[in-house]
């Protein structure tokens, strides 16, 4: 696994799209009311990792932690020998595409050991997508689903479900600029009216407010964890006017102000 680690932390601050995402903090990180909007694979390479509200799922280093998609939880990225890092990796509803995807309850997440067969494809999954093209990414992915399973862990099969409106809204804004994505432009892509939309929306809990500020502040999460952008920078990409008042609403939603993030990145 040392070599994954080395190879993992020769990809920050690369400067290219990539199919997945590095955490690191030399100080422990307590996150509140972290989104995760699709099935989501973290490799804990160094420290431990602890989700929950009684931080009652633990993730130690050379161990996975194999979430369902979740509106909100409470995490904690706890440095061992000075650092944390992790790898994760996002997975696309087209990923589960051929295999046997398993109805019913389930309990949200799967943890498990990275054995030597797991560390090798996750290594060649990291070197392969600096040269590949992104149209084979999901292949790759589904390589990963398909040896977790062949190690056992079918369950993560159950953790992938119908795409949900709140869903494909949250996708959107991410992916366009936050002031551009009108009602009707949103209305147009889903291909339903305004009244059908907040009524489904309605249904799953949420508005479209609420996933505006949902993504909005995921993506400044994200920015934060893993570009060295200055934070009035990451609060102009997130849709915000002004730093305080990112500032203000991501304490709200996580806990901590952007600066006290940051710091748990940096040395005294």
């Amino acid at each position: 696994m040392v070599d994954l680690l080395n190879i993992v932390k020769n990809t920050i601050n690369q400067q290219r799209e990539q199919p997945f995402s590095v955490y690191s903090s030399i100080k422990q990180q307590n996150l509140l009311n972290v989104p995760i909007l699709k099935p989501l694979l973290i490799v804990v390479l160094s420290g431990n990792k602890e989700l929950g509200k009684d931080n009652e799922i633990s993730c130690d280093s050379g161990h996975f932690i194999f979430l369902a998609d979740n509106p909100a939880i409470n995490m904690r990225n706890i440095p061992k020998d000075k650092e944390y890092y992790a790898l994760l990796i996002e997975f696309d509803y087209q990923d589960f595409q051929g295999l046997q995807v398993n109805a019913g309850n389930n309990k949200g997440y799967c943890v498990g050991d990275i054995n030597q067969t797991l560390s090798k494809c996750l290594q060649q999954f990291v070197e392969s997508s600096q040269w590949a093209p992104k149209s084979l990414w999901s292949f790759r992915k589904k390589e990963i689903i398909a040896l977790l399973c062949h190690m056992g862990h079918q369950e993560i099969l159950s953790m992938v479900g119908v795409s949900k409106v709140a869903q494909r809204l949250h996708q959107m804004f991410s992916e366009q600029t936050f002031e551009q994505l009108t009602i009707e432009t949103i209305c147009d892509k889903l291909a339903m009216s305004e009244s059908t939309l907040r009524r489904k929306l309605k249904l799953e809990g949420t508005s479209v407010q609420e996933i505006k500020d949902q993504a909005r502040l995921g993506l400044g999460l994200h920015l934060l964890q893993t570009t060295p952008y200055a934070i009035g920078l990451i609060a102009q990409k997130c849709g915000y006017q002004s730093q305080s008042r990112f500032a203000d609403r991501f304490k709200r939603r996580f806990g901590l102000t952007p600066s006290d993030l940051r710091k748990t990145k940096m040395a005294d």
